[in-house]
């Protein structure tokens, strides 16, 4: 009951100023939270010289009276709605508006802000950011996916992925700047196909890859990548206390990415099966002299932190070549997984295990590896078929 009785809590209000920075000038900015959502507001342009700042500029001292007022209004119960509409506001505002809400609301991994951060500044905001955004349309951002279509450096899927993202910065202005609709909506995609085909290696070049690694530790990289499937930012952050040799699993709690560790790629913890072949190396492993620990990292560097990603490929291509194998990536590794697993579990159990969101990634790995005896239980069928032809059509001649 307590729980429920803490909802009618009224809605903590408070705020803060920060200064964005635009080609024409940089802006003071307040923003603020009430019972009506959250809103954003130009103050001014930013006054930085010393003196009385001319008409429309604002000093941080300035802004932060002005927010203060803002504020003691909104206690009041004065402002009940945005006061700010899409009239004023620029694309690029409205970008570092889902950015912050993305970040703080949503709660989205640091490394996806940082590559959603890049594509605003980089890229969104030099093409568009100065657009007011009720003044964007369909055929702005048509025409933006054609400049990159155009340029032909971009993957299909990274363009309709630019264009997902502007379609959520225009729909949040439309709930916070009561933008009326949004451009990116009917913007045509690009066309996307999966071949269906990728690397994959045999136990055998698994094994010989083992046997050509640098160390045990790499050695038990391999295994655990090829034979459980984990992603690297999850090698990366796997502790002692994730690996159960009683149970024989491999629980996958965390992942490390661009220098963060956080939640894995699904947002979900998971467990994956630990076979003979990958226990037998993280045993020898867990002998080592240092960090064993449960709260250690069980591949990690010389002083027991997390280990650089590059120098673990530079080992890696250097055993693969060691072993005679063909150029294969790191990532062949997880996929190789992938193909045993579905020749042997519940299409939902893969899933499961390979910490995917959706079942249609699974598939994939079904459509590499069609049944061994497909062509042999075609030929049964086939033949059965022909052997009862005669005796139906005599049936039909006697009736």
């Amino acid at each position: 009951m307590a729980a429920s009785i803490s909802l009618f809590r009224p809605t903590p209000i408070s705020g803060h100023v920060f200064r964005m920075k635009r080609k024409s000038g940089d802006r003071w900015m307040a923003k603020w939270r009430d019972a009506a959502g959250q809103h954003q507001r130009v103050l001014g342009r930013a006054w930085t010289a010393r003196g009385r700042p001319p008409s429309g500029y604002v000093t941080k001292e300035l802004a932060q009276r002005e927010l203060d007022t803002i504020l003691a209004d909104a206690r009041r119960g004065q402002l009940l709605a945005p006061v700010r509409t899409a009239g004023g506001v620029s694309l690029a505002e409205a970008a570092a508006e889902w950015l912050r809400y993305i970040e703080y609301d949503r709660k989205r991994r640091p490394s996806t802000v940082r590559d959603y951060r890049i594509f605003v500044n980089k890229i969104l905001v030099p093409a568009l950011g100065e657009a007011p955004i009720e003044a964007i349309t369909s055929a702005h951002v048509d025409a933006f996916r054609t400049q990159l279509v155009a340029e032909d450096r971009l993957a299909a899927r990274t363009i309709n992925k630019y264009l997902a993202l502007i379609h959520g910065i225009l729909k949040r202005a439309q709930r916070v700047y009561g933008l009326s609709a949004n451009a990116a909506a009917g913007v045509e995609r690009q066309p996307v196909r999966r071949s269906g085909d990728f690397d994959v290696l045999s136990a055998e070049e698994v094994e010989a890859l083992i046997r050509a690694a640098g160390s045990s530790q790499d050695a038990a990289l391999y295994a655990t990548a090829a034979y459980a499937g984990l992603r690297l930012g999850e090698l990366r952050a796997l502790r002692w206390r994730d690996v159960d040799f009683g149970k024989c699993l491999i629980h996958v709690r965390r992942s490390y990415v661009a220098r963060d560790e956080g939640a894995p790629k699904s947002g979900r913890v998971r467990s994956v099966p630990m076979v003979d072949q990958v226990a037998r190396t993280l045993d020898e492993l867990s002998r080592r002299e240092h960090f064993t620990g449960d709260e250690d990292l069980v591949f990690c560097n010389d002083v027991g932190n997390h280990f650089e990603d590059s120098a673990l490929r530079r080992r890696f291509y250097a055993a693969r070549d060691e072993a005679g194998l063909k150029a294969l990536r790191f990532l062949d590794l997880r996929h190789t997984f992938g193909t045993l697993a579905v020749q042997v579990f519940p299409l939902s159990d893969v899933k499961a295990y390979m910490g995917h969101a959706d079942i249609a990634t699974t598939m994939i790995y079904v459509h590499h590896v069609p049944r061994v005896d497909a062509a042999e239980r075609l030929g049964a069928a086939l033949a059965a078929a022909a052997s009862s032809t005669p005796t139906a059509a005599a049936a039909t001649r006697v009736r």
